[in-house]
């Protein structure tokens, strides 16, 4: 079980930190794996992290459409 955890707050952190980078520098491509890493951080108990991992992809995706 700690293992999974450790494994969900990595994928969160990771897909946190793109989408962070995604807002400024190719906001589509790291938005799109960002969102996919988050939403393969929701098979783990890190349910609140990847979401908003998910959620600030979405808004790199949005960023980079305007």
């Amino acid at each position: 079980m700690l293992a999974s955890s450790n494994v969900g707050k990595l994928l969160g952190w990771t897909a946190m930190a793109l989408a962070l980078i995604g807002f400024f520098l190719w906001q589509i491509p790291l938005g799109v794996i960002a969102i996919v890493l988050g939403l393969i951080g929701l098979t783990t108990p890190e349910k609140g992290l990847n979401w908003t991992a998910i959620a600030f992809g979405a808004i790199a995706m949005i960023i980079g459409i305007i």
